[in-house]
Order: structure tokens, then C-alpha cells, then sequence
């Protein structure tokens, strides 16, 4: 089982940047567990929802031909909590994109105040430098990831798929 952390995609600019939504839902019972009594949305969930959007937009920049995995959080500053019933919105920029990495440039906010600033660095593991061997097929990129773009409609102000 895979766990999306993204609802959905509302821009997406190939190669460049990616906005994605997140809806935190009090149906999500990991809020319940976190802290007992006072449901938030664990940061390193949000952590992995910004590894997601930048992820796809890091795929997608090349077609999809490598497996691009989390290799590194370089920044990771909070300013506010998650909270149930707070639509979050994921903005990823790339920074660097080369045939064994990339970079991207993160913001989490909430209703135009910033939640997260995240940094974090990806590795395209088909072009590792260790001889690892992975399998054929893209493991990463499956059908739910895949699906996300696949739903998302560019807005009516013009941004593109």
C-alpha cells in the first residue's frame, strides 16, 4: 500500500514548478494519534507531501525515465500547524535538474500565511553511482501517483500542463 499525501494538483508548469492541495480531514486517523486530544498534521507528513509534489514535478521534467526517490531534506522550518479542516497548499519550484539529481524550493501555506519552508534534494536512482541494480519498471511513478496528473485541469488563468 502507497500513501498519497497530496489531493490533488491545481498548477503545473512542466519543468519548472508544480501546486499542489492537501486537505487535512479529521476522517484521517493519524491526527487522532499524534497528539491526543489536539489533532494536527504531523510535519513529517507534510514533509512527505512536499516530497510527493516535488517529486512529480521532477519526474514528469523527464518524462518519467528515472526513479526519483528522497535523498535529502536540506531545510525544513515550521511556522504553524495543520490543522483539521485547513486545505494546504504545496508550492515546489526546481532549483537544479541534472541527469543524476535535482533540487527544489518548497512553501506550505494555509490561507495565504506560511505554514513550512522545504528544501530537499532528489537522486534519479537508475543513474546511482554505487553499481545498486533496481528493477525495470518505475516503482515510484505507479498508477496513484500517475493518476494525479492525470486529473489535474489547468486553471482558466492560463496555467499549462
Amino acid at each position: 500500500m502507497r500513501w498519497i499525501w497530496i489531493d490533488k494538483f491545481v498548477e503545473f508548469e512542466s519543468g519548472k514548478r508544480a501546486v499542489a492541495i492537501k486537505n487535512i480531514s479529521l476522517a484521517e486517523e493519524h491526527l487522532h494519534d499524534h497528539f491526543p486530544g489536539y489533532p494536527v498534521m504531523p510535519a513529517p507528513l507534510m514533509i512527505e507531501a512536499m516530497a510527493q509534489t516535488g517529486g512529480i514535478l521532477v519526474g514528469e521534467a523527464r518524462d518519467f525515465q528515472e526513479k526519483v526517490i528522497l535523498a535529502k531534506v536540506s531545510k525544513a522550518v515550521f511556522h504553524k500547524l495543520g490543522l483539521p479542516g485547513d486545505q494546504l497548499r504545496l508550492e515546489a519550484t526546481i532549483d537544479s535538474l541534472a541527469p543524476e539529481a535535482a533540487t527544489i524550493e518548497g512553501t506550505i501555506t494555509c490561507n495565504g500565511d506560511l505554514v513550512a519552508e522545504i528544501s530537499m534534494m532528489f537522486s534519479h536512482v537508475d543513474k546511482n553511482m554505487a553499481g545498486l541494480e533496481f528493477p525495470e519498471e518505475n516503482f515510484v511513478f505507479n498508477d496513484n501517483f500517475m493518476n494525479l496528473l492525470k486529473f489535474y485541469k489547468p486553471n482558466e488563468a492560463g496555467a499549462s500542463s
